[in-house]
């Protein structure tokens, strides 16, 4: 391709509003175009690395089985209604009428659509298994979207959805898409990990993710580096103190605490460590109170808590909330003295095998010192892993301490299980001729999600890196003075013509711009290799080669450029 008929449009500056490197990157380049609130164009250049994405998607789904079709954005709301998501998917959904007041949605997902398909084509047990996948558009109503296409309202996705005559044959293709995913990944040339994850609202059995592993990443990662363990943070459990709860060894006493209402400040008050403390959070769920005991120096798992029987639906506390069960104001808060009947208390592992503890005394100014399960109050209700596990915990492999990363999710495996096929009917007759509800898999790949992930994870100062796979051309030829001078210019469009000829996707810089504009757009959009033909190289039968992820260019003479390149990328 030549640039003067390519269009590229590249910037010095991102817009204010671009917060992560590839969002500010993605902009710079012309590779997307804002047109609304989470709604971006992809321009020429942006589209080919999109496009790169989505054919070894498809390449590797198809050699894995998998089966491409193609569904409506556009749903009905009856399916929804059907599978009972259509009242309680939330406002994520866009949800539109037609001509005829009909209610549809734009497809956030795809379960419903390909469940009613496997219930009208699948009668057999012979028809299965079979795993049917397309990349699709997809929209969901971010309440606040932001980071580019990292977090957009409009995405396009690879999702598939497996079918089954029984749990065993879902296990098999559950690690079949896991091996491709796998496969996936390594050919786009990211760093990554797939971590044991929590099923969400997708539902479901068990799931894996797969992440980009990138300092900017909203998701914590835990991982054993002795092992594969390996989970996101929401998930990991945190085991139970190797040791037992020590007898009491203090009397229970205030302390008075005038202006500290943090585990930090009351530890620092008394010269103490964080360890030693315990914070009370008030929660409701169903109309009553409930509180989680966590260690000062711990934080709070939601998806844990939300696990625990009566809590599943749990939000916090307001202060009116908590005045009115207390009579204290927040910051001073404690297990000690409350009336159980009303107020359920949860205790963390770490928590259920501490003594002589610090906590709130529930009246203000004050935090009691001393404190012992048995003694000073009893036991907690239930004893749970509600905690974020931390670097340095113990891995629950057992072959190990943890360490924590993070990480972009570009991919999810779900084993649904019969969530949409018993909630939609969708049955086959097995081998007895008997009835029988199918079992089902979900595989999802973030197909825009993918690029901005690659950006956060290769860049520099000066711009983009791309992997090979996943750049928009492998090479770009930049003659210096190629409109002034016959030499470069016959250099120039011969090593194009022998590299378009190869197959290699080549960009010839052929504008009339100054060498400094030439290099620094050739950098900004990432192109792997870059050769520099210029008069006074070619005096002596050479030209410059710099790879995109070094820092100093090498000569090479002009003869061998072409060999050099065509071996290299013989077999891409």
């Amino acid at each position: 391709m030549r640039l003067s008929q390519f269009f590229l449009s590249t910037s010095k500056e991102a817009p204010a509003e671009a917060e992560l490197i590839s969002h500010k990157l993605m902009l710079r380049a012309g590779m997307i175009r804002r047109l609304g609130s989470g709604l971006y164009t992809w321009m020429p250049l942006g589209l080919r690395v999109l496009r790169k994405v989505e054919a070894i998607v498809r390449e590797e789904m198809n050699r894995a089985g998998a089966v491409e079709l193609f569904m409506p954005a556009v749903q009905p709301a009856e399916l929804w209604e059907e599978s009972g998501r259509w009242a309680v998917f939330g406002p994520q959904m866009l949800k539109i009428k037609d001509r005829h007041q009909r209610d549809f949605c734009f497809g956030p997902t795809h379960e419903e659509v390909i469940t009613d398909i496997a219930r009208k084509e699948i009668r057999s047990y012979r028809q299965l298994p079979v795993n049917f996948y397309q990349i699709q558009t997809k929209f969901r109503d971010e309440i606040r979207p932001r980071f580019g296409v990292m977090r957009a309202r409009e995405f396009l996705m690879k999702d598939a959805y497996s079918f089954h005559s029984n749990f065993e044959d879902l296990q098999r293709e559950y690690r079949n898409m896991y091996d491709t995913y796998t496969r996936i990944f390594t050919r786009l040339g990211l760093k990554f990990r797939a971590v044991a994850a929590d099923t969400g609202a997708i539902g479901g059995s068990g799931s894996h993710e797969f992440h980009v592993l990138a300092d900017s990443g909203e998701d914590a990662l835990a991982y054993c580096p002795n092992s594969d363990y390996a989970a996101n943070v929401e998930l990991a459990e945190a085991l139970a103190p190797a040791t037992s709860r020590q007898p009491p060894q203090e009397t229970l006493r205030d302390v008075e605490t005038p202006k500290q209402t943090t585990c930090e400040d009351v530890a620092a008050l008394l010269g103490i460590p964080l360890e030693r403390t315990v914070k009370l959070i008030a929660v409701m769920a169903d109309g009553k109170m409930a509180v989680a005991l966590i260690r000062g120096d711990h934080s709070l798992n939601e998806v844990k808590l939300g696990k625990i029987d009566g809590l599943a639906d749990f939000r916090f506390a307001t202060e009116e909330e908590i005045r009115g069960a207390f009579n204290c104001p927040p910051g001073f808060l404690g297990p000690v003295g409350l009336d159980r009947s009303k107020i359920k208390v949860v205790a963390d592992r770490t928590v259920a095998a501490m003594s002589d503890f610090v906590c709130g005394a529930n009246k203000p100014k004050y935090h009691l010192a001393g404190v012992n399960f048995g003694r000073d109050l009893q036991e907690p209700d239930l004893v749970a892993d509600i905690r974020n596990v931390e670097s340095g915990d113990p891995s629950p492999d057992g072959k190990g301490t943890l360490e924590l990363c993070r990480g972009i999710e570009v991919g999810h495996v779900f084993q649904l299980r019969t969530k949409y096929s018993q909630a939609l009917s969708a049955s086959f007759l097995d081998e007895q001729g008997k009835t029988q509800i199918m079992e089902m898999g979900c595989y999802g790949i973030g197909v825009s999600r993918v690029v901005a992930a690659a950006i956060e994870q290769n860049h520099d100062e000066r711009g983009i890196i791309w992997p090979e796979s996943m750049a928009p051309f492998l090479l770009i030829i930049s003659p210096i003075g190629y409109h002034k001078s016959e030499a470069v210019r016959k250099a120039a469009d011969t090593l194009y013509m022998e590299f378009e000829e190869a197959g290699i996707e080549v960009l010839l810089d052929d504008r009339d711009e100054r060498p400094g504009v030439m290099f620094a757009d050739a950098e900004l959009i990432g192109i792997p290799h870059r050769i520099t033909i210029g008069d006074r190289g070619l005096k002596n039968g050479m030209i410059e080669y710099l790879n995109r992820r070094e820092s100093a260019a090498q000569e090479m003479p002009l003869k061998e450029v072409s060999d050099f390149f065509t071996n290299r990328f013989r077999n891409r």
